[in-house]
This record gives structure tokens, sequence and C-alpha cells, in this order.
């Protein structure tokens, strides 16, 4: 089957949705973080879409993987990447991303008025695990340049084991080698996720242990180092 790796334009945004909640519907963090009792799949897609569309407007690198619309395949995106680009320390964040994060969080407002709430999101887990997130990166983002940050990877079941994970990843980190920059991601799933991305340079700096109560979530967060050395600038 043939399966293009592309640039995620506008047009993609639904089905690119459409791909990542199915693909997280058995993901840990994301039983973590949202109550099953209250969570709202179309209040989840329209945050999903504006996150998207945020990332988009910042020109954020994101890709989705695509293969030709059948009966099997209705949806031709079974897969979608989204990275944050490498923000040096040195510099403040640039006035047109403010902007967009301030546009996205107005749109969630609205999508609070509009579906009655954050659709089962629990805020204080969230804003535990932000907490904590901040401080590993505060602790293993020893590169003043920055890194490629992997936000969001899914890929459709039926086409997981194909390959298009690595290829998804390749992508960025290739780009990441060509500039002598790291790059870094979090996975709520131990095996085999963690033997596939050691596979593809990733190395385990640190574990988050997100605990509320008796819940608990583990995110395992790995760095890859460029291939080629370059000199720090």
């Amino acid at each position: 089957m043939a399966v293009r790796i592309v640039s995620m334009t506008e047009q993609d945004i639904p089905d690119a949705v459409e791909c990542v909640q199915t693909a997280f519907a058995d993901d840990p963090y994301f039983h973590w973080l949202f109550d099953s009792s209250e969570y709202n799949i179309h209040r989840n897609a329209a945050s999903l879409a504006a996150h998207f569309q945020y990332g988009l407007n910042c020109n954020t690198p994101m890709y989705v993987a695509k293969v030709p619309i059948s009966d099997k395949h209705p949806n031709p995106v079974v897969g979608v990447s989204w990275w944050y680009a490498p923000q040096p320390s040195s510099k403040p964040v640039p006035w047109s991303v403010w902007a967009q994060d301030w546009l996205l969080s107005f749109r969630q407002l609205l999508f609070n008025v509009r579906f009655g709430g954050r659709g089962g999101l629990n805020l204080e887990r969230y804003y535990l695990w932000k907490a904590m997130q901040k401080k590993t990166h505060d602790a293993v983002w020893t590169d003043p340049r920055g890194y490629y940050f992997c936000n969001v990877l899914a890929v459709n079941s039926e086409m997981r084991g194909m390959g298009l994970g690595r290829k998804l990843v390749e992508v960025v980190t290739r780009q990441a080698d060509r500039e002598g920059l790291s790059c870094y991601l979090e996975s709520s799933k131990g095996l085999p996720n963690l033997i596939i991305y050691e596979k593809l340079g990733f190395e385990s700096v640190k574990e988050i242990d997100c605990v509320d109560g008796k819940d608990a979530c583990r995110l395992y967060c790995m760095i890859r180092r460029p291939k080629e050395k370059f000199p720090m600038v």
C-alpha cells in the first residue's frame, strides 16, 4: 500500500482529529487525564482541531501519513505527527506565538460555553502534569539552542507495525541531524514503544510520575542527540 508522508494542511485537520482520537483511545495518559463518565468526544474533537490550527498558524512541523481512500480506509489520514520547533533559551517567544496562545485560549473558552464544560478534562490533573513537565524540561533540556519536541504522534491501529511511526519521526529527526539539534518526546506507554524509539536513536533520560490519589500515570522522557556533532552556537 502506497503511503505518503506530507505536511499537514487545514484540509487535513478533520481527518487528523479522527486519527488521533482513535489512536489514543487506549492511551494510559488519556485515561488518566479525562474522566470517562464525563468525556465528550465532540468537545475533544473541537479542542484538537483548534490545537492543530494553532500549530499550523505557528508554522510548527506537522505531518500526516496518507493512504489512497478505499472501503477499508475511508479516512486517508492514517498517521499524525506534530512537533514544536526548537526555541533558543536566549530568545523570547515571538509575539506572533503569544497572539496564537491567546487566540487558542479564547477558542477553548467558547468551546466551554458551547459544550457546557471541558468535555471530561480533569483540569487539576492537567495543571499537575504541566508543572511536572516544565520541571523535567528545565532539568533535561541542557542545549540552549532548544529541542524538536514531539507533541503528538499517532498511528491508526490497523496500520501499526508497518513503519509509519518511524517515517513520521524520521522526517523530523533527519532535519534535526542536518541542523545539529536534539529531539525530545514523552511516551505514556512502556514496551514496545521504548524499544521502537530506542531504535530511532532516542535514549531514556527521566520518568515523570503523575500521581493523583490512587490514580497514577508514568511518562517516559527520551532524547535523541544528532548523529553528527556540530559546534555549539
